[in-house]
């Protein structure tokens, strides 16, 4: 999945290479556990990636789980492609157009309570990035969730420390996550975020609690390649062709 991000984010000369590089192990956990994922079964899990703008480890989670033919990574950003910098709905295995930061959750709420009111058992997934914890929407979208009591509703939150313009406790501090989120009615659970098999175990671990579920991962923004690891610049920048060709070298595949 890393090599294949790199190598779409080369062909395109764009940026966000490493919020896509962060959450590969929790895409590919996510792709493990959500019925019906990359397929638009009326009945399927709902996928969300609210941090929208890394949507390239998306469109390669759907290549390695064949849901996309390996060719359409060519056209990422294209003219008349449907995958974009931001994910587009028109995409099959693509929920809910995101980019906007902090809405995800929102729909991800919505979904969830009308599963509940239908007494429909879909499960939705909903990857957040820590920089969405500045945004009033995640919040009152998160008392929404544990005072409805969505069980069906799993948060997977992409714990870097880091966000576009500095690290996400200089931007804007929000104390302890766990006790926040525990406090509005959710079951948190903290895990080792670039461990995909260890996600997918607490994701499919069922729980009697009628409370909604964040998954705490910790993660590396830029993981896998040595000079983006936890360096503010690589949300924005492109690769040069060296700069490529080192980030190529550092893959096993």
């Amino acid at each position: 999945m890393r090599r294949r991000i790199l190598d779409t984010a080369f062909s395109a000369s764009k940026g966000h290479i490493g919020s896509a590089l962060s959450i590969c192990e929790v895409m590919c956990a996510v792709a493990m556990t959500a019925k019906g994922f990359g397929t638009d079964d009326p009945l399927r899990d709902r996928v969300i990636l609210s941090k929208g703008h890394a949507s390239m480890a998306l469109y390669c989670t759907l290549v390695e789980f064949g849901k996309l033919a390996p060719s359409s990574l060519n056209t990422f950003c294209r003219n008349g492609s449907l995958l974009q910098t931001h994910p587009d709905q028109e995409l099959i295995g693509v929920d809910f157009s995101t980019g906007s930061l902090g809405q995800g959750i929102g729909f991800g709420v919505g979904t969830s309570l009308a599963a509940k009111l239908q007494g429909l058992s879909y499960r939705t997934f909903t990857v957040l990035s820590d920089s969405e914890l500045n945004e009033g929407s995640t919040w009152e979208a998160a008392a929404i969730a544990g005072t409805q009591e969505l069980s069906l509703l799993t948060v997977i939150l992409d714990l870097n420390g880091q966000q576009a313009l500095g690290r996400t406790s200089e931007v804007l501090r929000m104390g302890d996550v766990n006790t926040a989120w525990s406090n509005l009615g959710w079951e948190v659970t903290e895990v080792d975020g670039h461990n995909a098999q260890l996600i997918a175990e607490v994701l499919t671990t069922t729980s009697t609690s009628n409370k909604p579920k964040l998954v705490v991962a910790h993660t590396t923004s830029g993981k896998g390649v040595s000079y983006m690891e936890h360096k503010i610049e690589w949300h924005y920048l492109p690769m040069s062709p060296s700069q490529y060709e080192q980030a190529l070298r550092e893959q096993p595949y």
